[in-house]
């Protein structure tokens, strides 16, 4: 009788099956073990991209590995965005989100090629960055109690300028019209630097913008700050209120940059990756370039963050349906 084949086959599974989930741990385990590719919708310069060089700089020491930034902007943040979600959901590929990426531009932009809840996985909120609402010295107004009366007693007599229709300085304070019953006249700019300097120039009464980008000229008294749009006061405007303060919750909490992922990367790569931002944000020093930047560290689970950008999704549908904001 010849001996058998099979038994020595099942020997060989039962032998891998034995060694396959110690190598799948091993795998886990090694992640990353190349460099991760960070992918910022934006010009070199502007605000993501210095949170997102801090990130690659302070979580790349934590992973072990480099985390090179790759800026692709254009379209308002919608092509680094695409490209985020078309890439390999490996890990090894990640993005910066925002409040106007993954909160604005979904309502206002009906013809995105991302889908915003759908094609991403949250890896973790890093930095808020408050934005304030300011206005010309020659605006008789001294807090925004004030300038509300002031707004209500002559509709549309003041304006307020934005860096363009669509954009997300024009969408919160098209939202706080709704919130606070006041009408004033919207002038759209190319950009935030024309829009604020003419706000400078008193050439329009309001403005909404970054406070890291306001705080010169309001330490100088060229514009007079009324509220902050954040979580929290800021340290650097301890004496002005945020919209909350003043009975608008509903503003929401300013801006913030947080990192996405491909839908369907890896749970174990996006829970490497959130260990890694957030042990880069205890570091004194990441602490202090952030606060320099003008930001407040949010540190997020995948979950939380996931939720913040639902919240944002649905405020900024609700402003732009009742506002017919439109993209131009």
């Amino acid at each position: 009788m010849r001996p058998s084949l099979v038994r020595p086959r099942h020997l060989l599974l039962a032998a891998a099956c034995a060694i396959l989930p110690g190598a799948a741990a091993h795998a886990a385990d090694a992640y990353p073990s190349r460099p991760i590719r960070l992918i910022v919708p934006f010009a070199p310069g502007g605000s993501t991209d210095i949170v997102a060089r801090l990130i690659a700089e302070y979580a790349g020491r934590e992973l072990k590995q480099p985390v090179v930034v790759e800026n692709k902007g254009g379209a308002g943040g919608a092509l680094g965005m695409e490209m985020v979600a078309r890439a390999p959901a490996d890990g090894y590929t990640i993005g910066m989100a925002t409040v106007s990426t993954h909160g604005s531009n979904p309502a206002i932009y009906p013809n995105l090629k991302y889908d915003a809840r759908k094609d991403f996985a949250p890896i973790a909120n890093v930095l808020a960055i408050p934005s304030v609402f300011a206005v010309h010295p020659s605006v008789p107004a001294r807090n925004m109690n004030e300038f509300i009366a002031l707004a209500k007693a002559q509709p549309r007599k003041y304006s307020f300028a934005s860096p363009g229709v669509g954009s997300l300085g024009h969408a919160n304070i098209e939202n706080f019209m709704m919130l606070s019953g006041i009408q004033l006249l919207h002038v759209p700019y190319r950009g935030a630097g024309p829009a604020l300097n003419d706000a400078l120039a008193g050439q329009v009464d309001a403005i909404t913008d970054n406070l890291s980008s306001t705080l010169p000229h309001l330490q100088a008294g060229r514009l007079r700050p009324l509220a902050v749009l954040g979580a929290q006061r800021s340290p650097l405007l301890p004496e002005v209120p945020t919209y909350a303060e003043l009975g608008f919750s509903e503003m929401g909490t300013g801006g913030w940059f947080g990192l996405v992922a491909p839908a369907g990367t890896p749970p174990g790569a996006i829970a490497r990756l959130n260990q890694a931002v957030r042990k880069a944000m205890q570091l004194p020093d990441f602490q202090k370039k952030a606060e320099d930047a003008g930001g407040t560290l949010v540190p997020t689970t995948p979950e939380e963050f996931a939720r913040q950008i639902d919240q944002a999704l649905d405020r900024y549908a609700k402003v732009a349906k009742a506002a017919n904001i439109q993209a131009q």
